[in-house]
């Protein structure tokens, strides 16, 4: 990968639980433009601490997480971090949505970080509106807008949360697994969304999965992970089976002790 393309660098990185254990320890790795790359790793692994970390929302955190637009996360103002948020959109496994609000003002929060806290009290601007129903149009929901979103399935649901991810007009997209909950089906759909939305727009997509056949099947990338650490970083095609069984295998045989 050319190195300006390189839109975030992880280096010695480590989260700490503060009692000697670590959830991650030592992580590297970088993630490129328009690139999709799987996190793969069974529960526990420490999939969903990385993702988050690389939004700045945990503490407890050593090492270094460089962004290219934004320079050192884990050191940057206010400002830059709020902005680093904008420009790096989260979707998560139990959708984060606001039931009681319709489809498009679910999506519509995804413009809040645009806007100063006074704004957000007022409508938004008509562009962003058109920005939403333009973002739903995409993920085959625009006939929902007005729905609520405690009325849609699950699988409609994450795409709501995809279409809130959009709007975001962000670079890189996290997608902390994002088909735990959902049927072979819609676990198709979802991914075939992201990797359409990594294609078109050249935005980075990193998302965590245990589903071994979804990541050979969608990802450029995977990224093995077991009990907080990195045990191999490949291109999909040339990732072997016995590195993946390995990989669970290390699971396995802690469950079992």
């Amino acid at each position: 990968m050319n190195i300006e393309n390189k839109l975030l660098a992880v280096s010695n990185f480590s989260v700490s639980y503060g009692d000697g254990n670590f959830a991650i320890s030592d992580v590297n790795f970088s993630l490129f433009d328009g690139e999709f790359v799987v996190l793969l790793g069974s529960s526990g692994a420490g999939k969903s601490t990385l993702l988050r970390s690389l939004n700045g929302l945990v503490g407890g955190c050593s090492g270094s997480i460089q962004s290219r637009d934004h320079g050192e996360i884990r050191s940057c103002s206010k400002r830059l971090l709020r902005t680093h948020r904008r420009d790096t959109a989260m979707v998560f496994q139990q959708h984060q949505l606001i039931d009681r609000l319709s489809v498009l003002d679910n999506v519509l929060i995804g413009r809040l970080g645009y806007h100063s806290c006074l704004r957000t009290f007022l409508p938004l601007p008509e562009a962003d509106r058109r920005m939403a129903l333009s973002a739903l149009e995409r993920v085959g929901l625009l006939d929902k807008a007005m729905v609520r979103v405690k009325d849609l399935s699950g699988g409609q649901q994450q795409r709501v949360g995809i279409a809130r991810a959009l709007v975001q007009q962000p670079r890189i997209i996290l997608a902390d697994e994002p088909i735990a909950s959902l049927d072979p089906e819609s676990s198709v759909q979802i991914l075939s969304l992201l990797k359409d939305i990594c294609r078109r727009d050249r935005i980075a997509v990193l998302v965590s999965l245990h589903q071994v056949e979804f990541a050979r099947q969608f990802a450029d990338r995977i990224i093995g992970m077991a009990f907080g650490r990195i045990v191999c970083d490949r291109e999909s095609l040339t990732l072997e089976d016995n590195e993946i069984h390995a990989l669970y295998r290390r699971n396995l045989e802690v469950a079992v002790t």
